[in-house]
């Protein structure tokens, strides 16, 4: 005789292996397998509970399907009601021997007890099949119209899976459909709502004749709303009366009023009416407030209840559940195309949601951004992505890269500043930037000729200052290669009318460091591939460096990669003495597809000129520049302002020291981003400029330093110090002091607070365009642990004379415990006239 069902499961719990439970279970299993063979009928309905359980446990349990329907042929209701629960845990509606039970099913469905009547309807709306549907229709039909609530709803949800499973005889239950309706029991009320809502979805086609049910429905859902429905106390939840009453009407309703205008004019009040009086304090609320936005987002709704819906949304963007800040955006990607304006005003909420720590809200809110983008704010939201592109885990970059390359692809204002972002994008993340956006980026180049030589120049020196980056080193090299006679030329004039001279034997250099050490050593010979291209083209362009590029393809001759030393074969053929007549027509640039010139469509080139080279005093030129004043890149060299367009000639400075945002460019008062706004340069590199000072671009000063600013005059008015910047044992302490020149002087103290010390410390700053920004190297690099030994000083010039206050952005690198640290902060509350 087997054990009582309590005694199995206190003996399994007890087990301490795997091993054990398993074989209390077979020990068990073979106990019931004797019972059945015997036909132990006294104790089948208590072998059949055990193997309910034994089931749950996930073991096999086929041996007892056929005992379910003994138990529910038996006339004994203890036993039919294991039998029932087995037959829907045991089964499934593909199990051949479910069709046996038919006839019992149909047996008790006509029986005068309720609750067996029960038993049969949640069976057959459980796990019946098509067959069974079609045998027991008419007998669910007759017991919808049945005047106990209890068989009624029971009834009513069965003939939900008949409508589901048997598509010839979905309108049988049509004519009772309105009887549920109109009923003021709770739970033939909701089971109405699912028949209608289930009808409804699986042909659309009946819509239009329930259209007429939607006041009915309207003032059940008034009712609640206004707490007069019946038996409220029974139905509330957290102070909401009957919530699944409430989300099944109005999933209803979204259902009927959708590409109706007069439905949906019926409903708009209610609507408004559950939108303002829900509590969204707890998920109860919350649940039917995301039911009615989806509802008033689906039907034909006024603008305003749109907007007030899309505002819902917005409240549930600041919750601190991040389970309904992951539906709020789940919502908006689903809407923003219904009211794109509504949700813009949403998006600062939206791009913070970009930085939370919980990765599912990240790719949410990121799907949502990227939705939001149109030609409209392309600038500014290509601004607010590139921002978070530098504080973005690395398994992220990858899709934030290509969702940025193809908004900017499409939604362009112009080739320049296509080219200009897109370099940027590469210039932060080119190691995640996908080869066919370089293959777009190679081809938009290639058919813009009016920007070559603004494309390669800026290019280069971008890839002087770092070669870490695959994507820009790649179409970098590249770009050299094609039209390095544009960077050799000395034809490209900056803002302050002085060639920008870069010298053949820089172009090489260049080269030769990036085949030296790729940015990817894993895909090296593809990068000394394009390296050794960019090299052959060159003989034409830059012919005095000849003798060079042959030695280094003769390097390239022995590699152990076959492509790239059949390539470097052939390049060194072509420089012999037979060649000397084709050579340049062989070696001159790729022609480029006639669908792709003129950028393949009708998009504005944009500025061609170079006029983002301010002025540098440092007399002599650097790195190949001409005499006269050497023109410095700063916007070639920079990231500043390449999403505010071009900027115009900055005026006439008060100093010449000054290398700071140009006053008056696009975008007027914005403040710059951090890309490559106003930070100074590392302390490491600040001995290698005389003065020190820095320009506000992320790839420091290379066309040549300034002076150092001069002594502070007398009348200097110094104001009290004030807190920039605290977190994670770090303070920086700013202390201002305001210039009788009418410019004012910032020195900035670090604070270690930490008992280890922090390292390769790099302070970065960011000041909006009417703001003329001069960074001088930090006294150090090591911040020391419990003391603020290092400084840097700011120098600042305000060209509105303080009608505007001065703002800034804070970046700040640095390594402590061997971990590296970026934080990001901004600076407001400046005194008076700063």
């Amino acid at each position: 005789m087997s054990i009582k069902l309590r005694e199995l499961i206190r003996s399994i719990r007890a087990c301490k292996t795997a091993a054990e439970e398993r074989a209390v279970i077979a020990r068990e299993c073979a106990l019931i397998r004797t019972a059945f063979k015997e036909e132990d009928n006294q104790f089948r309905h208590r072998n059949v509970a055990k193997l309910l359980f034994i089931h749950m446990m996930g073991y096999p349990t086929h041996f007892g399907q056929m005992e379910c329907l003994k138990l529910i042929a038996s006339s004994k209701f203890p036993e039919k009601r294991v039998g029932y629960l087995g037959l829907t845990q045991l089964l499934d509606e593909h199990t051949e021997v479910l069709m046996l039970v038919t006839n019992s099913v149909k047996n008790d469905m006509a029986h005068d007890n309720q609750y067996i009547n029960g038993l049969a309807l949640c069976a057959l709306g459980n796990i019946a099949n098509a067959e069974m549907c079609r045998a027991l229709a008419r007998e669910v039909e007759r017991m919808m119209s049945s005047t106990n609530p209890y068989i009624k709803k029971k009834a009513a949800l069965c003939a939900m899976r008949i409508v589901r499973k048997v598509e010839e005889i979905e309108d049988k239950f049509n004519g009772r459909i309105a009887s549920f309706l109109e009923d003021r029991n709770h739970g033939v009320l909701i089971a109405g709502c699912s028949l209608l809502t289930t009808l409804l979805e699986v042909n659309r086609d009946y819509v239009p004749d329930f259209r007429r049910h939607i006041p009915s429905l309207v003032r059940v859902l008034r009712n609640m709303v206004t707490s007069g429905y019946a038996n409220a106390a029974e139905y509330d939840i957290a102070g909401i009366t009957d919530p699944f009453l409430q989300a099944k009407i109005l999933r209803l309703l979204r259902l009927l009023g959708t590409g109706s205008v007069d439905a949906s004019d019926e409903m708009n009040d209610i609507l408004a009416q559950v939108a303002t009086n829900t509590e969204g304090t707890k998920n109860t609320g919350n649940a039917i407030l995301y039911e009615c936005v989806l509802t008033i987002m689906s039907i034909e709704a006024e603008s305003g209840l749109r907007v007030l819906g899309i505002n819902i949304l917005g409240r549930f963007l600041q919750s601190r559940d991040n389970n309904i800040r992951y539906v709020a955006l789940a919502t908006l990607q689903r809407v923003v195309n219904v009211d794109m304006k509504a949700v813009q005003r949403h998006r600062t909420t939206i791009i913070d949601c970009l930085k939370d720590t919980d990765v599912s809200i990240r790719k949410r809110a990121l799907e949502v951004a990227y939705a939001l983008i149109n030609e409209e704010n392309i600038k500014n939201m290509s601004k607010e992505l590139l921002n978070y592109l530098l504080v973005a885990e690395t398994d992220f970059k990858e899709d934030l890269c290509s969702r940025i390359c193809l908004a900017v692809e499409r939604y362009a204002p112009n080739r320049r500043w296509q080219i200009d972002t897109l370099i940027k994008v590469m210039s932060l993340g080119g190691n995640f930037v996908k080869d066919d956006q370089r293959e777009k980026f190679c081809r938009v180049v290639a058919s813009t000729p009016e920007l070559h030589s603004y494309t390669v120049i800026k290019l280069y020196f971008n890839m002087k200052e770092s070669l870490v980056q695959e994507a820009l080193v790649n179409v970098g090299v590249w770009c050299i290669g094609e039209f390095g006679d544009h960077l050799v030329s000395g034809r490209a004039i900056g803002p302050d009318n002085q060639p920008i001279r870069v010298s053949p034997a820089e172009v090489v250099d260049i080269l030769q460091d990036v085949a030296k050490k790729p940015p990817n050593p894993e895909k090296a010979h593809a990068t000394q591939c394009l390296v050794a291209s960019a090299l052959v083209k060159l003989v034409t362009r830059c012919p005095s460096e000849v003798d060079r590029i042959r030695k280094t393809l003769r390097r390239f001759e022995s590699s152990l990669n076959t492509d790239l030393q059949q390539r470097s074969c052939e390049f060194l053929e072509l420089l012999e003495r037979e060649w000397d007549g084709s050579r340049a027509g062989i070696l001159d640039r790729m022609p480029v597809p006639e669908g792709d010139i003129g950028g393949g469509d009708s998009r504005a080139i944009g500025d061609s000129s170079i006029d983002e080279v301010h002025k540098s005093s440092g007399p002599a030129p650097i790195n190949g520049g001409g005499g006269g004043g050497g023109g410095g890149g700063n916007d070639l060299l920079d990231l500043t302002d390449l999403l505010d367009g071009p900027s115009t000639t900055p005026s006439a400075a008060p100093a010449p020291t000054q290398m700071a945002a140009p006053v008056g460019g696009g975008g007027g008062g914005d403040l710059l981003d951090l890309l490559g706004g106003g930070g100074g340069a590392p302390a490491a590199a600040a001995p290698a400029v005389s003065a020190g000072a820095s320009d506000l671009g992320l790839l420091g000063d290379i066309f040549g330093g300034s002076p150092a600013p001069a002594a502070a005059p007398a009348g200097a008015v110094e104001a009290p110090p004030m807190i920039a910047f605290e977190k994670a044992g770090l303070r920086v302490t700013f202390h201002p002091k305001k210039e009788a020149d009418g410019s004012s002087t910032i020195l900035a103290k670090f604070r270690n607070d930490l008992d280890a010390p922090m390292t390769n410390f790099v302070f970065e700053v960011a000041v909006p365009k009417f703001v003329r920004l001069t960074v001088h190297p930090a006294t150090g690099q090591v911040l020391p642990p419990h003391i603020d030994a290092v400084t840097q000083t700011l120098s600042c010039l305000n060209s509105t004379n303080g009608e505007k206050g001065l703002l800034m952005k804070l970046r700040i690198g640095y390594v402590v415990n061997g971990q590296p640290v970026q934080e990001m902060g901004q600076v407001a509350g400046f005194p008076p006239g700063y």
